[in-house]
């Protein structure tokens, strides 16, 4: 598909508005001048690169577009100028940028010269960034050399072309020089989505509805100023019947609720096999979800999750521990901590509202993980979090064990499921710790402080999202009324953080709670226990 073709396939009709100018043409010689001719002859174009603006489903973006026709989609001094001052100009009017490249790498005509602009395309990709505007790459086939090393590989976003060749030394280039062949499969966009190194692989006519959702998110994000206040969050609904064996749930979604749920009947109940995770609250409470692959550094981890959202109409970018995921898929790793920083990463530059849902019984203990730096990884989420110039808000979901749990904890807001808990172990290790064996686990739970309600009174977490009944009865009730916290609580922190108070007096305060006094806590009535 050529670059007008693809332009016209993906912005909106009769939006485009080129930006190119006529370009000018290094003196090589009277070969590369006719070379040059025939390109533009056959092309119609003037160099192998189409910038422009336009709309997509409303939403103004600038494109940068690259042409195989026009010499292979190689760039030269000519066309890397072109791509320069086109991401500078949409940086000056405020325009996210959809770059398409397609291309052999540095026109070989023009050798040094055409290499080192590379470096200029890049710093204008960086201001982009820096000034919080999107930058979004469709690699198409093929995307190599030093294309794919400067502009093609710094999106926000990245997607690929069904089985484009993407890498950075070509194949014919690898067999000349080693006299062999490179192994076959490697360089393709699914391989690079399977490695964490794209989004998501997607045929020209599904980038349009993609980009379009994403614009969405992000201008949701900015579009809503914060003067109006937090939305109010509806009542709790009254406690309903539980089944038998099941707790009656008696808090509500606010900080002055009464619970007299016990902390080892809610470890229980958080590890209910049908008790909804991170996905389910997506899919029932986000209006628009666009999730995200893999770290962009060569690793995909199935145990968090990276995605784009909306509640309502406010974007956000979403960092979640996959509960199933840990159970079916294997223990969280240093890998899924580089994923979750990544999407720390992704809210800073864009300036999106951060949202982190913990939910993991704990991180792995193994050799893998402990040589995969599992407690640097844990630091470096810390000091991300605490450091972050954005609204955050933390959802204590289930389980919240260890450092894993932690590593996600520091945030403007933090809200807490009636039966999430939040410890440095399991009950069970505590017990084996304190105890030697794992049968004082119950005891262990109840006086660490670790249960939804002592977490409020200790100043944990500002609010307790009502269980009625346990979540893993009523999935879509429980995620709405969860949906409803966030929104809520992402509202008040943008005005938090609109107002100019400090962010991380407050992300640190709520981190040094009162010790629970060592003695037996209240148990409710056995048949308040599960």
């Amino acid at each position: 598909m050529d670059a007008l073709h693809l332009i016209e396939l993906t912005l909106d009709d009769s939006s485009f508005r080129s930006w190119d100018e006529q370009p000018h043409d290094p003196d090589l010689g009277a070969e590369y001048a006719e070379q040059l001719r025939q390109a533009r002859a056959r092309t119609g174009i003037s160099e192998a690169v189409v910038t422009g603006e336009g709309t997509i489903e409303g939403h103004p973006v600038a494109v940068v577009v690259g042409e195989f026709g026009f010499l292979a989609g190689s760039v030269g001094t000519a066309a890397a100028d072109r791509v320069t001052a086109a991401i500078r100009r949409a940086t000056e009017a405020r325009l996210p940028v959809l770059a398409a490249p397609v291309s052999g790498g540095t026109r070989m005509q023009e050798g040094t010269a055409a290499f080192t602009r590379m470096i200029d395309i890049t710093a204008a990709v960086v201001e982009h960034k820096r000034a919080g505007l999107p930058y979004l790459v469709y690699q198409r086939h093929p995307t190599t050399g030093g294309v794919f090393a400067s502009w093609g590989s710094l999106g926000h976003i990245t997607v690929a072309e069904p089985n484009a060749l993407i890498g950075f030394l070509g194949p014919k280039v690898y067999a000349a020089l080693h006299g062999a062949e490179f192994p076959a499969g490697v360089q393709t966009g699914e391989n690079l989505l399977a490695h964490g190194l794209v989004d998501a692989v997607l045929e020209p006519h599904h980038l349009r509805p993609m980009i379009a959702r994403v614009l969405a998110i992000v201008r949701g994000a900015h579009s809503a100023g914060p003067s109006a206040g937090p939305p109010a969050v509806p009542p709790a609904e009254p406690p309903a019947e539980h089944p038998a064996g099941h707790p009656a749930d008696r808090s509500a979604a606010s900080p002055g609720a009464e619970s007299a749920v016990d902390a080892w009947q809610s470890v229980g109940v958080s590890r209910r096999a049908r008790r909804p995770g991170v996905r389910t609250l997506l899919r029932v409470a986000a209006t628009d979800v666009v999730p995200l692959s893999g770290t962009g550094e060569g690793e995909s981890a199935k145990a968090s999750i990276v995605a784009l959202a909306r509640f309502g109409e406010q974007g956000v970018v979403i960092v979640g521990l996959d509960r199933h995921s840990q159970s079916f898929d294997g223990p969280l790793g240093p890998d899924a901590l580089r994923q979750a920083r990544r999407g720390m990463a992704l809210a800073a530059e864009l300036g999106l509202p951060l949202v982190t849902v913990i939910d993991t019984p704990g991180a792995a203990l193994s050799r893998e993980a402990e040589e995969g730096g599992l407690g640097g990884e844990i630091a470096r989420c810390l000091a991300a979090l605490i450091a972050l110039d954005v609204p955050t808000v933390s959802v204590i979901m289930g389980q919240g064990t260890g450092g894993a749990a932690l590593a996600l904890l520091p945030a403007d807001r933090v809200i807490c499921a009636e039966h999430g808990w939040l410890a440095p172990l399991p009950p069970e290790g505590a017990s084996v710790i304190r105890h030697g064996d794992v049968q004082h686990a119950a005891e262990m739970a109840r006086r660490q402080g670790i249960a939804a309600q002592q977490l409020l009174s200790s100043g944990v977490v500002d609010a307790v999202v009502a269980e009625q009944p346990a979540a893993d009865d009523d999935a879509e009730g429980f995620c709405r009324r969860l949906g409803a916290e966030i929104r809520h609580h992402v509202a008040a922190a943008r005005l938090h953080h609109s107002s100019g108070a400090p962010l991380t007096s407050r992300r640190v305060r709520r981190a040094t709670p009162a010790l629970v006094p060592d003695q037996p806590a209240l148990v409710p009535d056995q048949s308040e226990q599960s």
